[in-house]
């Protein structure tokens, strides 16, 4: 089997209802991203940065995996499908796909503030001020917040250059140190982009763009694919 690539982002997991953070409308637009996802936010009011991601972690709860999700986990049948999203959702693994690294961390996952390796899952959909972990410390958001490294971005990047296809999905990769990831592909291996919206990515003349959201585009790509 190939081995099939896949970057996804907010736009992957749009359809689902829920709300992304830099398009118009956006959360970004009603929060200060420093208030709530920082770990100087995180210092200043503990509290506002909880009920920031209790009120994600419900929202998540509520919403189902789209066709594009499903679509990705059909793939696996003819590709071997390694997914790397930057989504903190857990709708991949709900829809079934099997390999799935999540370069921003888990939603519906906490940590421990003095071990990151203590990480827990998360019942329901609360965290709350007095959850501590085994060492007595309170717990926080397993994500990676504004000012932290990504601990996966390397394995991300060795994976992204063992690619024989590469699939971006909802994803303007103009964020770092993740929109790096597509300089690891080989030249040899295409490109395609999955997005409604118009993509430009400098240095890269190879890349298909398939004008249309998730649901509809990994469609489109099995058949591109199934015909090659």
């Amino acid at each position: 089997m190939k081995r099939l690539v896949v970057l996804t982002g907010a736009g992957m997991s749009a359809e689902s209802g829920l709300r992304t953070f830099r398009e118009m409308g956006g959360l970004w637009e009603e929060y200060d991203v420093y208030e709530v996802a920082s770990p100087g936010g995180w210092a200043r009011d503990r509290s506002l940065v909880l009920r920031f991601y209790n009120d994600r972690r419900k929202q998540l709860l509520e919403t189902s995996p789209n066709k594009g999700h499903l679509a990705l986990v059909e793939m696996e049948k003819d590709f071997d499908v390694q997914i790397i999203t930057q989504n903190v959702d857990d709708l991949h693994e709900r829809a079934g796909s099997k390999n799935v690294m999540h370069l921003h961390g888990e939603l519906r996952k906490s940590r421990s503030t003095v071990d990151p390796g203590l990480v827990y899952e998360i019942e329901g959909w609360e965290l709350k001020e007095g959850d501590l972990c085994e060492k007595g410390s309170q717990l926080r958001p397993h994500v990676v917040w504004f000012g932290e490294a990504v601990p996966a971005i390397e394995q991300a990047a060795e994976l992204v250059s063992r690619a024989e296809i590469l699939v971006i999905i909802g994803t303007s990769m103009n964020v770092y140190p993740a929109a790096g990831l597509i300089n690891h592909v080989p030249y040899t291996s295409p490109i395609y982009v999955i997005d409604p919206n118009e993509v430009s990515v400098p240095g890269f003349s190879r890349i298909n763009v398939i004008r249309e959201k998730a649901g509809t585009g990994v469609y489109e790509l099995i058949k591109i694919l199934s015909h090659d």
